[in-house]
């Protein structure tokens, strides 16, 4: 190594390496062997796989094929072990060199944020079941409570006043008469905000999928450009369909970004578009050439809160949960097909 760079190898915090096409590290960073706890002859003279967590193992040889296929590699997270038996979890940014068929990397350790994201996402989910379960709880309540309201309004009906002749007790049959009008309207007006709450949706008009689709792609370009994503679209069948315009935006954001994030590292993403209408049935269906996922294995989980897939700083498990329920509440409904390394495959139809 140029002896102007050695002081800057040495000295970053960051974790820097260079290895062979065959597997091995050729040098190492003092922060290298430093966080992982091993010596720079434990590194150098064991296959890099060996030092990686054994769920990773798999997905890590594909993304180093595609490195050595000459594809540079950008933000991929994976763990390693630490000589104490610790997973580390790393986030790669790396470039290869055919010519030398050498690799130049940047490790960042990245565990503490996977910890305080896995603690976000846990309470978020929390959140939401609470928040499910208290909307349930003022339904109930509110439902329940008028029971014995009207029960007590017609038990004081039943009194005849005109054999009561102390005024006293009169005056005061006339309170608890008021007191349960009064909460009976309130809990009839209870529940009448939950419902008007509930079913409250936002403007629903005309949406032309291709204004949707270009506004997308233009606020993504420079993703779209550097991940060279093409796409084949075809909105002949149908042009537009009702529906709420912020909605369609964000189905078309999220299913976009996630055919980037999860394109194969030996082929660029493609990305296929078709609208159609046929027996009166208005569908929409997108598909990419991605990494895709085992449906038998996870396929029931697909739109649900949190869940995730493949290991990426971005994949939060939100994206998939929030098309589900902007494409539901609307009335449609939404189906996936995959294939592990073959792609994936979403088809809506609306209402």
């Amino acid at each position: 190594m140029n002896l102007q760079l050695e002081p800057f190898f040495d000295l970053s915090m960051d974790c820097l390496c260079i290895a062979n096409y065959e597997g091995y590290f050729q040098k190492v960073n003092p922060a290298f062997r430093q966080l992982l706890g091993y010596s720079e002859e434990e590194l150098l003279s064991t296959l890099i796989a060996d030092f990686i967590y054994e769920d990773d193992k798999e997905r890590t040889a594909v993304i180093r094929q595609g490195l050595k296929n000459n594809r540079p590699l950008v933000n991929f997270e994976n763990r390693y072990i630490s000589k104490s038996g610790e997973k580390v979890w790393l986030q790669w940014t790396s470039i290869p060199l055919q010519n030398e068929q050498l690799i130049y990397a940047i490790a960042k350790d990245v565990t503490f944020k996977k910890e305080l994201d896995n603690e976000r996402n846990s309470q978020l989910s929390h959140l939401s079941k609470v928040n499910n379960e208290l909307k349930q709880l003022s339904y109930t309540t509110s439902h329940d409570l008028r029971s014995p309201v009207n029960n007590l309004l017609s038990m004081v009906d039943l009194i005849d006043m005109t054999k009561i002749d102390d005024e006293d007790t009169i005056e005061l049959l006339s309170f608890i008469r008021l007191s349960a009008d009064g909460l009976r309207s309130s809990l009839n007006s209870f529940v009448d905000v939950l419902k008007k709450n509930e079913g409250l949706k936002e403007k629903v008009e005309e949406v032309f999928f291709d204004e949707v689709l270009s506004k997308v792609k233009s606020a993504i370009s420079t993703l779209i450009r550097q991940t060279n994503t093409t796409f084949n679209v075809d909105f002949s069948g149908l042009r537009s369909v009702a529906f709420v315009s912020a909605y369609m935006e964000s189905i078309f954001l999220n299913l976009i970004t996630n055919s980037i994030k999860y394109a194969r590292p030996d082929e660029a993403s493609i990305i296929n578009i078709k609208t159609t209408v046929k027996n009166g049935e208005k569908t929409f269906t997108f598909s990419d050439n991605g990494l895709g996922f085992d449906m038998a294995k996870v396929g029931h989980r697909i739109f649900n809160l949190n869940q995730t897939f493949h290991d990426n700083e971005d994949s939060k498990g939100v994206g998939l949960y929030l098309v589900h329920n902007q494409v539901t509440k609307l009335g449609g409904t939404i189906d996936v097909n995959s294939k592990v390394n073959t792609g994936t495959t979403f088809t809506i139809k609306f209402e």
